[in-house]
């Protein structure tokens, strides 16, 4: 006892040095673990008055004190900037010389200190671009440029927009013409346009945490020259994306491509060692590949490659997969005893591979005396109290650093059985055996022995005591009855725990299971009776080849057949194959068991096949391989195959040779495929209670390659520009290349003429062809055919059609203008078509062009027919208002000449009044509507009559009732219904405003009451059962 009592005295005086005086408490105390650590942020430069706010908060107990570390340094806090509410860091006038840095937390208790992530404070900005002028650039129509951005001092990275002329006039990049480089800011046209001339403003973004700041640049202009023959040029890659990219894992990689071309280049992105991930994204402007949430199977080289139809042009880089550490096994808080060993493993995956380094209570730890650091294991030997602690291991590379804590409690205590008494009762079966377990608190490990009564247990045929303290008892029998007691001691003391072993009547199996053969889907019964000690409580288990079945889900297929206690049956339901195999009773109390087992078979359909084979591959046949599935207890009569190509997600029958595979076959050739396409095939038997499972796919297997034996379709064309013949075409589609280096040959002729000519064109995407020829007249008919080549060969041709080259503008205008006016707000202008012989193509319509006297032509109002109708009404004019008309042909090419121009003039407005001073009268089931004329203005278009429009509650469409008097008769409306009614007056130039009135019949009185329809006054009675609502509508109708 006096040397545990030093012991505890000196182990006392190491935890107050450790500790600063307070002992770690086992079983109340714990020590700190992390629920919240500081986060990395950036913030504003020049913002001074704000705060920056690090979060730290743990749970312990004692609660933790909180100290902070800058770039290693102690923080002074209680400063006129650092404060610490609770746990967390608030720096007041944050200052970018002071405050940049590292700050990780420290959480600490008389238990031990665990140290915080690292949080990094920086400080964003974005400066002013430079005052100096920008030099103008030139381009000639049809080449292509860029305009360097050249951004101002920033950090962090910038986002890029580029305004034209003035704000918010941004570049619109839909056309593929134009692209920003999100890397370098810089403005890449593919091809320029006369209309592109302009002032040019690099607009710069920065976000950060808590705001946003944009500037832009100086102007910097761009004239485009006109060329009137533009050179047309194959696309030269100018934008590239780096030749080494390295990104981090679940991160997104943005990969830039832009070529300058004339016509505009197209982009096709490809992964070159592997097929593009399913997930990448080619984004609305096209030069960008996006590959969001990164894996390391998306490592690989990356093409972009451009072509239009002068050429191509390809560049290739690679992308490098890295990751921040992440851990794949760590510590957990470990209680020990003294003298002990302790191992402990943290394991951490990343790229590059992280490593790792040990911390104690916040401090390094390395190899000395009993400790010994090993890379990812740390040991500690002879385990002393001052041991105690807590311990962080840390992984990091150059992506991040990660930490994992765990407390350790080095454990001394004499042996005590207060919470692991041996049990007081432990019953057992005759003829069974028993384990008692002795488990008593010590530390270190105590010396454990067992007595019956008075007399010391040691090892014999019936009773065995295990190195670790158990007590066995074989083939129990009466005589074992009795108090049994464990002792345990060790050099701090002793002590003793005593339990009554009760021998009880052996469980057995009266009636066992037989065996049983069912057909998928039918119903089991297996039987399993038992004796057992009447004192006990008996229960029935079942187990399917060693796995426990459950019998308590009601919707499940395995059920307990209700009985008495000793009755355990169990009813299989809808058996399905997978329930074939060995059924186990068990009968069971607390102290033993007895089982019997019996087989159940299941017919069914067949298994899968296995081993699929893929050989003897053709351009348009495989043979298939495979051994024979499971028949399931019923004979495989046939097999089907199943297949699939590259372009489907559903599988089809194939063809086969044999077309009927019998049931002892395993082999086949599949016939019918299409040549240069990947193909998966699936096995299936079937016997005759149904079609088995399928076999697991064959691996993807490409046949063997040929020339194409379909025409491309969709073959025309027409339009473009002058000189030119324009062909299009539907690409070939994937199933009908039948090879690589697929392309097309292209075949025209003047109509008439005998001899072809023709024109290659690789690529696989290309839809149009254009030939250019000075000498071209327009609208000259060729015939055109088409037809695909590969590496094996060429295809068929496709039937030859008549294509047109480019129109030409015509050359003479329409005659016999005539224009009229309908009202004060249309005319109807007429005129006699174009002869065909003089348009150079085919006319599609007609253009009116019309302007008011005083204004020039230039400013003229357009309206074009889309046919070729001879007469248009053109609305929207002005009243009494003269203006010039002109009418011009149009095709695909432009408008030609203009008509001779004529003059017409619009009629007097109708008068701007509706009309007044309404009055009614009824007779029997009519009403008489009168109201005073309208008289026209000197400046107005006399009034040649009334329209009445009038439509009842029930009706959708107004009735029309044309009047030259001022007055109407109408039909009253039925009992509670009404009329809507428009009066307004017509003339040369249109119609006037409408007087708007609504009627209804009152079935509670015979009184009529006039009100405004919007407010609820009360009636006011007058001579007749009608209720009159006037609203007035002076809009200008």
């Amino acid at each position: 006892m006096e040397v545990f009592l030093g012991l505890l005295v000196l182990g006392s005086v190491v935890l107050n040095l450790a500790f600063g005086g307070d002992v770690c408490v086992s079983g109340h105390d714990r020590g700190p673990v992390f629920e919240a650590e500081p986060s990395s942020l950036i913030y504003p430069e020049g913002l001074t008055e704000g705060k920056i706010t690090l979060s730290c908060q743990a749970r312990a107990s004692p609660a933790v004190s909180y100290r902070w570390l800058l770039n290693g340094t102690e923080v002074s806090l209680g400063s006129d900037w650092y404060h610490l509410i609770a746990g967390t860091l608030v720096i007041s006038n944050p200052d970018m010389m002071r405050d940049t840095g590292s700050y990780q937390c420290l959480a600490i208790n008389r238990c031990g200190t665990i140290i915080s992530k690292a949080a990094n404070v920086k400080f964003g900005y974005l400066h002013d671009f430079s005052p100096d002028s920008r030099s103008p650039k030139t381009v000639y129509e049809g080449v292509g440029t860029s305009i360097p951005c050249q951004p101002p001092p920033h950090y962090p990275a910038l986002s890029y927009r580029w305004l034209i002329n003035e704000f918010p006039n941004f570049i619109r990049k839909e056309d593929g013409r134009w692209f920003v480089s999100q890397v370098t800011g810089n403005l890449y046209l593919a091809k320029a346009e006369p209309n592109d001339s302009g002032n040019y403003f690099c607009f710069t973004t920065i976000n950060l945490d808590i705001s946003t700041k944009s500037t832009f640049s100086k102007a910097n202009p761009l004239t485009v020259l006109p060329d009137a023959n533009p050179r047309k040029s194959a696309p030269s890659i100018k934008v590239r994306f780096p030749a080494e990219t390295y990104a981090l894992a679940g991160h997104t990689a943005q990969l830039e491509c832009f070529a300058y071309g004339n016509p505009v280049p197209k982009l096709q992105w490809r992964k070159v060692n592997g097929s593009m991930p399913p997930k990448a994204d080619l984004t609305t402007e096209g030069p960008i590949l996006s590959l969001p949430s990164l894996s390391f199977n998306d490592e690989g080289i990356y093409e972009c490659k451009a072509f239009n139809s002068e050429g191509s042009d390809s560049y290739q880089g690679r992308v490098n997969v890295q990751a921040q550490p992440e851990w794949l096994q760590v510590m957990s808080d470990s209680e020990v005893e003294i003298s002990s060993e302790l191992h402990w493993t943290c394991l951490a995956a990343g790229k590059p591979r992280p490593t790792i380094r040990w911390l104690r209570n916040g401090q390094p730890i390395s190899t000395h005396d009993r400790m010994v650091v090993n890379g990812a294991h740390l040991t500690v030997s002879n385990l002393a109290l001052e041991d105690s602690g807590m311990y962080q291991c840390v992984a990091e590379n150059k992506h991040g650093t990660i930490y994992s804590s765990a407390e350790l409690r080095v454990q001394v205590q004499a042996p005590d059985f207060k919470l692991n008494p041996v049990r007081k009762l432990i019953p057992a079966a005759r003829g069974g055996q028993v384990m008692i377990e002795c488990h008593p608190q010590a530390a270190p490990k105590p010396i454990l022995s067992w007595s019956r009564g008075t007399e010391l247990l040691t090892n014999n045929s019936r009773i065995t005591v295990t190195p670790d303290g158990m007590l066995w008892i074989h083939n129990i029998s009466r005589i074992d009855e009795g108090k049994y007691t464990c002792f345990a001691e060790n050099y701090l003391g002793k002590a003793n725990s005593t339990g009554h072993l009760s021998v009880r009547d052996a469980t057995k199996i009266t009636l066992a299971p037989s065996n049983a053969d069912i057909n998928q889907g039918e119903n089991a019964t297996l039987q399993c009776h038992a004796s057992h000690d009447p004192t006990m409580d008996l229960t029935f288990t079942w187990a399917l080849n060693g796995v426990l079945l459950s019998l308590e889900n009601s919707d499940g297929p395995y059920h307990r057949v209700e009985g008495k206690e000793n009755i355990g049956d169990l009813l299989i339901v809808n058996a399905k194959l997978s329930q074939a195999g060995t059924f186990t009773c068990t009968a069971q109390t607390v102290v033993d068991n007895a089982s019997a087992s019996a087989k159940l078979v299941v017919r069914g359909p067949p298994g899968p096949p296995g081993g699929l084979l893929v050989k003897n591959v053709t351009e348009t046949s495989v043979e298939l391989r495979w051994s024979r599935g499971y028949d399931n207890h019923s004979p495989i009569g046939r097999y089907i195959i199943m297949g699939r190509s590259a372009l489907s997600l559903e599988w089809k029958k194939m063809m086969t040779e044999p077309e009927n595979i019998e049931g002892n076959a395993e082999s086949v050739r599949v016939v019918g495929l299409m040549p240069w396409m990947d193909y998966e095939f699936q096995v299936i038997g079937s016997n005759i209670l149904g079609r088995g499972e399928p076999s697991i796919p064959s691996p993807m297997v490409r046949t063997q390659q040929s020339a194409p034996t379909v025409a491309p379709s969709g073959l025309g064309g027409g339009g473009g520009d002058h000189n030119e013949l324009i062909v299009t075409w539907t690409p070939m589609a994937r199933e009908y290349q039948n090879g690589d280096g697929f392309g097309y040959i292209l075949a025209f002729r003047k109509k008439g003429m005998s001899l072809w000519s023709e024109v290659g064109i690789p690529y696989v995407e290309a839809s149009r062809h254009v030939y250019y020829n000075e000498s071209l007249m327009p609208y000259t008919p060729f015939e055109v055919k088409i037809k695909a080549f590969n590496r094996r060969g060429e295809g068929p041709f496709s039937q030859t059609v008549v294509v047109h080259s480019a129109e030409e503008e015509p050359t003479v205008g329409p005659s016999s203008i005539n224009a009229t006016a309908l009202s004060a707000f249309e005319i109807q202008v007429s005129w006699e078509c174009v002869h065909l012989l003089n348009t150079n193509g085919i006319i599609r319509g007609y253009e009116i062009r019309y302007w008011r006297q005083h204004e020039i032509e230039a400013a003229a109002d357009r309206v074009r027919t889309s046919g070729l109708e001879l007469t248009a009404r053109v609305s929207g004019l002005r009243p009494s208002t003269r203006y010039h008309v002109a009418v011009l042909a149009y095709n695909s090419a432009g408008t030609g000449p203009p008509s001779p121009r004529i003059f017409v003039t619009t009629r007097k407005p109708p008068p701007n009044r509706p009309p007044g001073n309404v009055s009614w009268k009824t007779e029997g089931s009519v009403v008489m509507m009168r109201w005073d004329p309208v008289v026209a203005m000197h400046n107005e278009s006399a009034v040649l009559g009334y329209k009445v429009l009038y439509k009842h509650n029930h009706e959708t469409a107004l009735k029309l009732v044309d009047k030259t008097k001022s007055s109407v008769t109408l039909p009253l409306p039925n009992d509670s219904g009404y009329v809507v009614l428009e009066i307004r007056s017509w003339g040369e130039g249109g119609d006037g405003p409408a007087h708007e009135i609504i009627v209804s019949q009152d079935p509670g009185t015979a009184m009529m009451v006039q009100k405004d329809a919007s407010s609820h006054l009360s009636p006011l009675y007058l001579h007749t059962g009608l209720v009159l609502f006037f609203r007035a509508l002076l809009s200008d109708l």
